[in-house]
């Protein structure tokens, strides 16, 4: 198996350190990677005695949304072990030779506080490298702190990668030389969901719920400036926000929903905000569909069953049935790797977030953190059939998106389910990078 290497925890942040080393072989043409136990040594003793480069995940590890802090995770986990197993990054000799990538956890318990005390932590640990991304007013206190933090100190400048923050301000008025986004943000991911309500000509009327926060206020905002704009004979029915986190009976919510007479939900609910929500709708009776930003794992696909069917719509940077054999390659060699079902939910923005930093590092030819996010502007990454490019103006990268819709496991284009829940999401469409990007607003300060 892996050798992980516990340091223990820190006081006020629970850090739990792990060394990745290399678990995964990668095929030629595709990324079909070993079994974990089919690797046991580290790839080189030359990596192995080299100073680390050190990332730090900061996130929810407990509390509510303990499920999705573990799920990236799990995927950034699998991430490092890829660029490890092929030595590590490579660095010339004057910087040191190649250096292996070495993660630290650090539990935020999605509290800001706890965010910004593990951020100090972190720094304090020798970080180079913040990873944030499942709540975005926790990512826009992150930017504040870092800003200060590296003009303060800049011998001790670090960056900060973000994988699921998707608030568009963040990249917009926020936008800071030191954060990179590589998820899609919610006026993207809400364009890609119009693209299929824009062709549903029996949808009416809907309902607007999401969670009371930056990101959640964001979704609703863009959800009705993109009906008015292409489908202004659709009539908001209800709108609500619900405090993140705190709701354990969403039976109200469900019954407000219902009683609307709205066709269809608009959400961009995670976690068990989202599963809870479904479930309560099914457990209602409301025979409504629901355009997800995340409807596709975690708990709600299994929640909802087979009311689901042809009705759950969910938009993402990838879906384990986007078609293509090396697409399916990699989703097989992640159940290969973690094989419990309630781990099956994998990121490819995840994957390519961390090939983005390996290259980085590289071009740069050391890890001075300047010089690396200069790199970092320019980065071009491609996995498994998929890739992307970071647009230096604002740091937002630019991928293809897909649209799934929620159908049996095995029904045409549904080889995979999700979570052994026995539904997949069937991609009705994909949207390439061009197409999915959106004008920014970033004045951005450059060093």
């Amino acid at each position: 198996m892996n050798k992980l290497q516990s340091v223990g925890l820190k006081s006020g942040a629970a850090a739990l350190r792990h060394t990745v080393w290399a678990a995964a072989v990668a095929l030629a043409g595709a990324v079909a990677l070993a079994p974990a136990a089919q690797a046991q040594t580290p790839p080189s003793a030359g990596v192995a005695q080299a100073r680390p480069v050190k990332l730090a995940l900061i996130e929810s590890l407990s509390g509510p949304f303990a499920n999705t802090g573990e799920a990236v995770y799990r995927n950034i986990y699998w991430a490092m072990e890829r660029v490890n197993a092929r030595g590590g990054v490579q660095l010339p000799a004057s910087s040191g030779g190649p250096r292996p990538l070495v993660l630290e956890r650090y539990d935020s318990k999605g509290q800001n506080e706890e965010a910004l005390s593990a951020l100090r932590a972190a720094i304090d640990d020798g970080a180079q490298v913040i990873l944030q991304g499942n709540s975005s007013s926790t990512a826009a206190v992150l930017i504040e702190a870092i800003n200060k933090h590296n003009e303060r100190e800049p011998n001790k400048r670090v960056l900060f990668l973000n994988y699921s923050a998707v608030d568009p301000i963040l990249t917009n008025e926020k936008c800071s030389f030191w954060h990179f986004r590589f998820d899609a943000h919610a006026d993207m991911r809400m364009a890609a969901l119009m693209e299929v309500m824009r062709e549903d000509k029996a949808l009416k009327s809907v309902y607007l719920i999401g969670q009371d926060y930056s990101f959640g206020q964001a979704v609703l905002r863009e959800a009705k400036k993109q009906l008015a704009a292409q489908r202004p004979d659709v009539a908001v029915v209800g709108e609500e926000l619900h405090p993140i986190g705190r709701v354990k009976d969403f039976a109200p919510y469900a019954v407000k929903i219902k009683t609307s007479g709205a066709q269809a939900v608009v959400t961009g609910n995670w976690g068990n905000d989202l599963t809870l929500l479904v479930k309560a709708a099914r457990d209602v009776g409301y025979e409504g569909s629901f355009y997800t930003f995340y409807g596709n794992a975690l708990g709600a696909p299994a929640a909802i069953g087979d009311a689901g069917i042809g009705k759950v719509v969910a938009v993402a940077d990838w879906l384990p049935n986007v078609p293509g054999a090396q697409s399916e390659a990699f989703y097989q060699s992640f159940r290969t790797r973690f094989p419990k079902p309630q781990d099956d939910y994998v990121h490819m923005r995840m994957q390519l977030m961390v090939e983005a930093l390996a290259q980085s590092i590289e071009r740069a030819g050391s890890t001075d953190v300047v010089a690396v996010a200069r790199q970092m502007e320019s980065a071009n990454v491609q996995l498994a059939g998929q890739g992307g490019t970071m647009r230096a103006a604002d740091h937002q990268f630019q991928q293809a998106l897909a649209v799934g819709v929620m159908d049996k496991k095995g029904a045409p284009g549904v080889k995979f389910d999700v979570e052994g829940s026995g539904y997949g999401f069937r991609v009705v469409r994909q949207i390439a990078a061009a197409k999915a990007q959106q004008p920014h607003s970033c004045q951005m300060q450059r060093y």
